[in-house]
């Protein structure tokens, strides 16, 4: 197998950036996951209450993060280091960094709600959850379960002629392919493969990365959602709960946890076992 494309998200559910080569560091990848969108009350803001989040995108820079929005107007923010705490409603976290006063303004007229945008300084103040594979010691972004979430193509092909077996037994037309954007993963491999080999991986290495393989990951409402026209549909969630529903929950890509850090690049090799 292969490491065909690989996704940097810089703020959490807002849409991010692809890359060539990024840096895998103990928490993540770097840049990944490192902004969060607060609503008043310190809860978290998500696309799954917000779809319009996933119609703007951040661009991670030196220090900063640029905002984007639909019509192409932008905002680079800098990174708060000295920035005031404020406190977050999020597993296993406590406080984050507010930027400066213009990242809200800028979010808030463009979400027509108010929220503030936080910046998480040091990922080793949050550690991965035992729930989900974590051990002591291991740390993490703003991920909501681990530093890397790995997808595989062929997983997804299978995914997509189940969606279309199940429209053609109901009578419906085919839909168009679902695209991997809807799962929002790390790292896409791509190879001679079984699908779904991936939940029975203990490690994995790409290029010259070793990685744990965490826990599988368990589908939400999100992946239900359009992330161009912001409309919410049946799928995937309608075909994975027929065909891959365990334990009351359903599943796609596997959490990976990084054993050792260093650069992967698009291309590069994967050995799993």
């Amino acid at each position: 197998m292969r490491l065909v494309s690989t996704h940097i998200h810089p703020v959490k559910s807002l849409a991010g950036v692809d890359v060539d080569r990024a840096t895998v560091e103990p928490w993540g990848l770097r840049h990944d996951r490192r902004w969060v969108l607060l609503q008043p009350d310190g809860g978290v803001l998500t696309a799954r209450a917000a779809p319009r989040m996933l119609g703007l995108t951040a661009v991670p820079g030196p220090g900063s993060v640029t905002l984007t929005d639909s019509g192409g107007a932008s905002l680079t923010v800098a990174e708060p280091v000295h920035g005031p705490p404020a406190a977050i409603t999020l597993s296993r976290l406590d406080t984050v960094r507010l930027a400066a006063g213009e990242a809200h303004d800028w979010l808030s007229e463009r979400l027509d709600r108010p929220v503030r945008l936080g910046w998480l300084d040091d990922p080793r103040r949050r550690p991965v959850s035992t729930a989900y594979g974590g051990r002591p010691g291991d740390p993490l972004n703003l991920s909501d379960a681990g530093p890397l979430l790995v997808a595989t193509l062929p997983s997804l092909r299978r995914l997509r002629d189940w969606i279309v077996e199940g429209a053609l037994e109901r009578g419906e037309p085919a839909p168009d392919p679902l695209p991997m954007t809807r799962f929002r993963p790390t790292v896409v491999l791509d190879g001679p493969a079984e699908p779904f080999a991936e939940d029975g991986w203990t490690r994995l290495r790409i290029g010259a990365v070793d990685f744990r393989v965490a826990d599988r990951c368990d589908r939400c409402e999100l992946t239900l959602i359009d992330p161009v026209t912001f409309t919410r549909g049946k799928e995937p969630i309608r075909t994975l709960a027929r065909h891959r529903r365990q334990d009351g929950k359903v599943w796609f890509g596997v959490w990976l946890i990084p054993v050792t850090t260093g650069e992967i690049r698009v291309g590069d090799p994967v050995v799993a076992g």
